[in-house]
This record gives structure tokens, sequence and C-alpha cells, in this order.
């Protein structure tokens, strides 16, 4: 098939908002574009996108080999519509998980507000950890494609239009290797278009910054800090997690901390902070990550010495933890569906 080339959204923003550096080469997410693309302004992006976000109740649906999504069909010109969806289809590509009920509130959740804002497209799952595929199928025998598989399929079902919306929460490493996979398969489509991350525009450091703090306003009374917990990485990208901290802090937010399991701001830099107002008696544990998976069980919320939970127990607070991946929250899925519509926007 003839290649039109890949429509690259979240690296060109990255690159306009100099968050991850320049001239590094795809392993810090530079903010180079692939060769031949199109890039869409960010403004730009949002007036068309706008409030574009439907409402995400549509259920999804797991078949014997492999892990999809039924779409529903929406009123209109059905033989249209099924001719739309056979040559373009969306990927929503995630890390994965091996918590089956966390997976299902957050990355199957996500999945289906993407099914539900755009019935007239399959929506297709694939992960990009393969320990965590190759567990889920000896164990569950759940059999989950990784990226390389997925777009296999996709070819070998004679898609032409594959639009791929990652579930991560930055332009990093894993995302990265998203966008050299891709660029191996430029061939076997027309066209491939990537959304953005969940944290890659203001917007969206403003609307996350909004999901959390309404998702925990209960526990701000004024003698409690809530603590976010996320992974951390080694590439530029890191930075987010700053971002984050001050776009908190700019809301007024004060009494909120963001640290990262493998990366800086780690537990100690959280401790610190905690410490230097001296005014709270309790801290609230969340993850900063989309699924509460192995991080959030333990190294959050584990018994260990050395977890958040009982680091910060030893230094006399009172913890709650708070098993809640970012997908769960209906705010946060609606970024990711206004991400989507932004790619797909992309195809007009």
């Amino acid at each position: 098939m003839k290649k039109q080339g890949i429509t690259l959204l979240a690296l060109a923003l990255a690159a306009a908002m100099g968050m991850f550096g320049c001239g590094k080469g795809a392993e810090t997410g530079a903010g180079a574009s692939l060769p031949g693309t199109e890039v869409q302004d960010p403004a730009e992006r949002d007036t068309k996108v706008n409030d574009a976000v439907s409402d995400n109740t549509a259920a999804g649906k797991e078949d014997a080999d492999r892990e999809s999504l039924s779409k529903e069909e929406s009123s209109g010109d059905e033989a249209d519509k099924g001719k739309k969806a056979e040559n373009t289809v969306i990927l929503a590509v995630s890390f994965g998980t091996s918590y089956n009920d966390s997976r299902e509130k957050t990355i199957g959740a996500i999945e289906r507000a993407m099914g539900s804002a755009c019935p007239e497209y399959e929506v297709r799952r694939a992960f990009t950890a393969q320990i965590i595929i190759d567990k889920l199928k000896k164990r569950d025998g759940l059999a989950i494609d990784n990226v390389t598989e997925a777009l296999d399929r996709a070819a070998a079902d004679e898609v032409k239009t594959l639009v791929v919306q990652p579930t991560h929460l930055m332009n990093g490493l894993e995302y990265q290797d998203v966008i050299e996979e891709l660029k191996e398969h430029e061939e076997d489509f027309e066209r491939i278009v990537v959304g953005e991350p969940l944290l890659t525009s203001d917007k969206d450091f403003e609307a996350v910054a909004k999901a959390i703090t309404d998702a925990t306003k209960s526990y701000d009374d004024g003698k409690t800090a809530i603590v976010f917990m996320g992974h951390g990485t080694e590439a530029e990208s890191n930075q987010v997690y700053e971002k984050m901290q001050m776009t908190l802090n700019e809301e007024g937010f004060q009494n909120y901390f963001i640290g990262a399991v493998e990366a800086k701001p780690d537990l100690e830099d959280v401790s610190a902070a905690l410490k230097e107002t001296g005014s709270y008696q309790r801290v609230v544990l969340a993850p900063l990550m989309v699924v509460a998976g192995d991080h959030a069980s333990n190294d959050m919320a584990g018994d260990e010495e050395d977890s958040w939970k009982s680091v910060l127990a030893g230094e006399g607070y009172e913890v709650e933890c708070l098993l809640q991946g970012l997908g769960e929250l209906k705010a946060i899925q609606d970024i990711y569906v206004e991400h989507v519509l932004a790619a797909l926007e992309e195809l007009n």
C-alpha cells in the first residue's frame, strides 16, 4: 500500500513546550518529528476538539482468543460506517498490568470511552510490556497483542489508516519505543496518526490537576498531605512530575506533593517537603499512574519496610493508601478521548 507518512502530534507539542530538550534523538523524547510527518498546532487542536468529548459508558467485550472491544453502531448510513470501520482502526497502546480488576477499571475504561466517543471505528488493544503479556497468557490463558503483533494483525486485515492512541502518562521511553515500532511499519499502511500521551499540553496538566484534586478533596482538611506517587523515567520527560507539582501549587493546592519511585523527586524529597511544612498529621498516598498495579500495591502501599507507606508511618504520620489508578477517573478518560479525537481530526 502507498505510504502517506506518520502524523505525530505529541512530539511536536513537546518541542513547542521546550520540556524535553532537543537534539538528543528518540530515546530522550527530543521533540523531533518523523520524516515526512504532518504536525498539528496544539492551539488549533484544542479549538477543533472543543467539547467533542462524549459520555463514556459503553461496555467492552473480551473474546476467546484476545482482548478486544466491541463497537456500537450509531444511527446513519450503516454501509458507510461499516466501510469506514473496516479501513480505519484505533489502536489503544498501554504498558499493561496483570492486575485484572485494575485493568478493567482503568485501561478497559479508557478504551471503552474511546469506543463510545468514536462508535464508527473499531478499537483494538496492544500492550508494550511483554512480561505482562506472557504472564497473562500463562496464568489466565488470555492472549493480548504486543505492538508488533497488533500492527501485523492490522496489516493482515488490510487496515489502511491506523490511529494509535497511547495511554502512557508522558512522552517517555515506552512511548518512544512505540514510535520506533510504528516507523518500521510505515509501509504497511496508507497513514498512521499518533495521539498524545496524557501529560502533554498546559491544558492537560491543568485538567489532570483538577481531576486528582477533585478525586481526593474529601481528604483536604488542612492537616492531611496528599502525595501522588509516579513511576519516573530516565528520559527528559521526567520533568512532567516537577511541572505537575508547579501546576498544583499555582492552583493553590499547597498540600499536594508529587514524587516518583524510580526518579526525582523521590520519597526522600517528598519526606523533606512534608517536614519543612511541619503542619501535617496524616498522609494520603495515591498512584500518579494510569493503573494501580505492582508499584501502587507494593512500592507505595506494601508492608515492606522500604515502602512509602512504611517509611512515612515510621516518621510519625498516619498513612492511608488509595489504590485507584488514574484511568478510573472519568475526567482522565475524557482527556484521552480528547487526544484520540484530535488525532482523528487530522484525518479530515
